[in-house]
């Protein structure tokens, strides 16, 4: 049983995070545009407006797929309570794989809507 706790908290860390951060960023962009925090591609960071657009466009795509990965991910690991350690350790690594996987795959839809609304220099269409 405790490997299981262990497993649904290590799951439940991906989804948590992509709600509190799609949140925060679809709220507000950080104040700088520099390379340490925040989506930071080449084309939201050429300048103030395609940053605060990539920042709450992804920030919404991002709580979007948490608020949705959240409650998959509990009832996959509720169907795994009393599984052996090898069956749990093996699902929760595929859960965990397939939402890092997502978290990389969330970035096109961004940079799509960057591409859309603003020219290669960084200027509104």
């Amino acid at each position: 049983m405790g490997f299981w706790v262990y497993m649904l908290i290590s799951a439940l860390l991906i989804p948590l995070i992509m709600i509190i951060f799609g949140r925060y960023f679809s709220k507000k962009a950080p104040k700088d545009i520099h390379y340490i925090f925040g989506y930071r591609t080449a084309m939201s960071m050429k300048n103030e407006e395609t940053w605060e657009f990539a920042h709450k466009h992804f920030g919404k795509t991002w709580f979007t797929a948490g608020m949705i990965l959240l409650p998959v991910t509990v009832a996959v690991m509720l169907a795994l309570l009393g599984q052996d350690k090898d069956t749990v350790g093996y699902a929760g690594t595929v859960i965990m794989f397939v939402q890092t996987a997502l978290l990389i795959i969330l970035i096109i839809p961004t940079e799509s809507a960057l591409k859309k609304n603003f020219d290669k220099d960084g200027n509104r269409k």
